[in-house]
């Protein structure tokens, strides 16, 4: 596979690469890209994922990147074929393997070669646990996915979606390996406003899920022109707060930027994002 080499795709490889490799998150030691770090259980349970699903995963599977839990509403059944974009260390393709079972498929796509190592490893711990060999990981870039048209009966993504300095070429790419009657469960951030200038060429606001975010008038034309239909937003209440506590660098560095009495969640919702192929 040949690597995207835009400024941006470099930056977000370079601190997810770090993130990857226990080297603390882009904003800062303890920071996240979207929240987590050293805090990524308290991130994970804030925004709705189980106890017992996350005490099942393979250690380091959880590095608290998420934004939501795409796979709570995706409503998995055995047998399908899942597509997880951004898929890290494995976090959502480890708890979606088991609901799709032996006869079903979970693919993760990441570009950060790094991260693929990692949930590589995690998976052979993964098929140690359950006796599952049902996940796959690919390294590549989520604006060409490396899966055949009309493959995939579920695609998921986990604050992801927003890195993409082409985000209409991955809906297309999600449309285009959708089949027929196929559905997306995606949680991604969303602006609810338009940024400050300063935010918007921020690296540390790209990487860290914010600068790279459509406006939901974007992301509804975006998923339209992909060819998806039936489209879905849903907010998710305190999801900002729990990914940006005030403590957070990421949630300091914000703050410079914005106007005096509006926080992060005045700009941006994590959004749960469903929409579905036509049969």
């Amino acid at each position: 596979m040949t690597s995207p080499s835009s400024p941006i795709h470099n930056a977000v490889r370079s601190a997810y690469g770090r993130i990857a490799q226990g080297g603390g998150g882009c904003c800062g030691p303890t920071s996240s890209c979207c929240g987590g770090g050293d805090r990524a259980e308290a991130v994970a349970l804030g925004l709705g994922y189980d106890p017992a699903d996350l005490a099942a995963l393979p250690e380091g599977a959880n590095l608290g990147l998420s934004c939501g839990n795409p796979t709570a509403l995706a409503e998995l059944r055995p047998g399908e074929v899942v597509l997880d974009l951004g898929s890290g260390a494995g976090l959502d393709v480890f708890l979606a393997a088991p609901r799709v079972g032996p006869t079903g498929h979970v693919h993760g796509v990441d570009m950060t070669r790094e991260m693929v190592a990692r949930a590589r490893q995690n998976a052979a711990t993964f098929r140690a646990r359950t006796g599952l060999d049902n996940v796959t990981f690919h390294h590549a870039p989520i604006e060409a996915i490396p899966l055949p048209e009309a493959s995939v009966d579920v695609v998921l993504s986990n604050c992801v979606l927003n890195l993409s300095p082409d985000q209409p070429a991955v809906w297309r790419e999600i449309a285009r390996v959708l089949k027929p009657g196929g559905r997306v469960a995606i949680s991604d951030m969303v602006l609810l406003r338009p940024l400050p200038e300063a935010l918007r060429a921020s690296v540390e606001a790209r990487v860290g899920c914010i600068a790279g975010a459509p406006l939901q008038g974007d992301l509804e034309r975006m998923v339209a022109e992909a060819g998806l239909v039936d489209l879905r937003l849903e907010a998710k209440p305190g999801a900002v707060e729990a990914m940006l506590p005030s403590d957070d660098p990421l949630a300091a560095h914000l703050s410079q930027h914005l106007p005096e009495g509006l926080g992060p969640e005045d700009y941006i919702a994590s959004m749960y994002i469903r929409a579905d192929k036509k049969q």
